[in-house]
């Protein structure tokens, strides 16, 4: 009974090891302005890894990360994504913004393309512009 129970467990165990959750790929930079002016402690900072290949249709988000600025810039991101999700023939862009107590002080102006074919510079410098 005991080498009936071990076996049926090694059996689990060696199943269990050969379904792998997806491998997740990841994106790192840095979000800079130059203007010379510090950000208050209730800054946030959201970036964004989009697929923007439709132009009628509203960008589709593979990874997002939002929160609360620690420090000055530059300003580190990390984004994950699934390498699955990227489709030959799409474009992909980072956008960046940085809000203020919910107003917007900073935003991407410019198109910050990347391929995500693993040949991206990292870390991939963000530059955001003040608001108008």
């Amino acid at each position: 009974m005991k080498k009936l129970s071990i076996l049926a467990m090694s059996t689990l165990l060696g199943a269990c090891q050969s379904i792998q959750p997806a491998a997740k790929t990841s994106l790192d930079g840095e979000v800079f302005y130059l203007q010379r002016s510090a950000l208050p402690p209730t800054a946030t900072l959201s970036v964004s890894l989009q697929d923007v290949s439709l132009a009628d249709a509203p960008a589709v988000v593979l990874d997002e990360q939002k929160g609360q600025v620690k420090g000055q810039v530059p300003l580190p991101f990390h984004l994950s994504y699934d390498p699955a999700q990227v489709k030959p023939g799409h474009r992909y862009s980072v956008s960046a913004r940085i809000e203020v107590d919910g107003k917007l002080m900073f935003i991407t102006t410019e198109n910050h393309a990347v391929r995500l074919d693993g040949t991206d510079p990292q870390p991939l410098k963000v530059r955001v512009d003040a608001a108008r």
